[in-house]
């Protein structure tokens, strides 16, 4: 029986208005190449880097929130090695005395989270001859967060990054969205037959969440298969290939050692001042985990469908808004709409919630509606549309043209004795044990009614009618 140890190393750009060291424009989404450069970023001889506050604060938000202790002072420090998207031919990062240190997410210690500047990006040309170097990118913030080797298996590593970026997201320090790059997961992998750690392979700057599932999974299979025949599996970094589904090799996997650190002579300690740390613990908020408990005790969900809601901290915030301003509705009928019909709208015109046309208020009106019994299902689904078209209330709309289902049993009761006389043939075959017929006559009746009718009620005076 072999045993799995995995630590994670996660990279995630942070959301600030400037790099790292220098006051160019922070915009991950820019297409134009090296626009947003200037001498500090492209290293010219001589220019000094300035340390981004905004960058600083955001670290210790993060550590705040995973109860890490905060590292006061701490330092930068230069990380030497070659890249042609490394400009100054080292990176300013941090190593022994780190922003943040310990701390736990999943039941996964932590080691650390550093702050770091990011390369720049290569674009190699179609020819398979040419590459160019963008250097918008380089040095953006970059957080790096390094675990334990607590992490046993690609779904508990899985689940651990999933929770990070909502983390991220929460404390709306960065977006970290895998697709743009702006998070990256970069894997340790050891498999040993005793409790000894194997050498590791680290897999690097994996970028979506089921390509970390994949990646670890088939590199876990793949340190077995040389352990089964023998071999020692070499300490190594590997690529991803999406395409074959399987790892490949890079390069021999450098040490710390290796990279020659020295402190960074041209930036000074950071210390946090007392009244910053107190300001930034204020701003930490209800967290996922505990959000996602608080739901199900406090709205009666199901676990799934709390985390729904907290997938998205503004979905939320809309639930919790709905559910404040609603009177009859139940949290799991605002639920229901909000989650289905009304993100069905959102979606569908590419938008997001805080976008949306239809506000926390006009949902929470309709729904009442709907708990009351004034508006059967389709007919509210037809109303939320109008009211996403036009923009109007619930109420704005009804007045204009009465849609409100009918339950006053006299009105009904009217209707019904009509369709019974109107419908003799229907009547006697109900009576000989067709029960297709009593749907007929129910469906009689709504037409009459344009659709306005209760369908159970008619469904029971009619069943009345009929045993006379």
């Amino acid at each position: 029986m072999y045993k799995t140890t995995i630590g994670l190393e996660i990279h995630a750009e942070l959301k600030t208005e400037s790099k790292m060291f220098c006051s160019c424009k922070n915009d991950p989404d820019e297409k134009t190449p090296n626009l947003n450069i200037c001498p500090i970023c492209l290293a010219h001889p001589g220019v000094l880097p300035t340390i981004n506050k905004k960058a600083v604060e955001s670290i210790v938000k993060v550590g705040l929130a995973l109860g890490s202790k905060i590292g006061s002072p701490s330092k930068f420090d230069r990380k030497n090695y070659f890249y042609p998207d490394l400009p100054k031919g080292y990176q300013i990062s941090q190593y022994d005395e780190p922003l943040v240190v310990g701390g736990s997410l999943n039941g996964v210690k932590l080691t650390r989270v550093h702050l770091e500047e990011d390369t720049a990006r290569l674009q190699h040309g179609s020819d398979g001859k040419s590459s160019y170097v963008d250097y918008n990118r380089a040095s953006l913030p970059l957080m790096e967060l390094v675990t334990n080797p607590d992490i046993k298996s690609a779904d508990e590593a899985y689940d651990f990054a999933k929770e990070l970026q909502l983390i991220l997201r929460y404390l709306e320090v960065s977006d970290a969205d895998m697709e743009k790059g702006q998070m990256r997961v970069e894997p340790n992998i050891s498999v040993s037959k005793t409790d000894k750690l194997g050498d590791k392979v680290e897999l690097k700057n994996i970028n979506s969440f089921s390509a970390v599932k994949n990646a670890i999974a088939y590199e876990v299979d793949r340190q077995i298969k040389v352990l089964e025949a023998g071999e020692k599996v070499k300490q190594e970094t590997r690529g991803w290939d999406e395409t074959k589904m399987e790892t490949f090799s890079q390069r021999t996997k450098e040490n710390a050692h290796d990279y020659r650190y020295i402190p960074e002579p041209d930036l000074p300690p950071v210390e946090i001042p007392a009244e910053i740390m107190e300001s930034l613990k204020i701003e930490i908020p209800e967290l996922p985990a505990d959000k996602r408990k608080r739901f199900v005790s406090e709205y009666s969900l199901n676990d799934d469908q709390a985390s729904t809601l907290t997938a998205d901290r503004y979905l939320a915030a809309y639930f919790e808004e709905a559910n404040s301003e609603k009177e009859k509705a139940t949290p799991q009928l605002i639920f229901n709409y909000l989650t289905s019909d009304l993100l069905s709208l959102v979606n569908s015109a590419g938008l997001k919630i805080t976008e949306s046309k239809i506000s926390p208020q006009h949902l929470a009106s309709l729904v009442d509606l709907a708990e009351a019994g004034t508006l059967n299902s389709r007919k509210a689904k037809d109303l939320l549309k109008r009211m996403w078209d036009t923009g109007l209330s619930t109420e704005e709309i009804l007045s204009q043209e009465d849609i409100t289902q009918i339950g006053d049993e006299g009105v009904l009761k009217e209707t019904v004795v009509r369709i019974i006389e109107a419908n003799p043939k229907a009547v006697e075959d109900y009576r000989k044990g067709k029960e297709v017929s009593l749907q007929f006559l129910v469906g009689k009746a709504m037409g009459e009614l344009k659709g306005r009718g209760n369908p159970e009620l008619l469904k029971k005076l009619f069943l009345e009618y009929l045993a006379k």
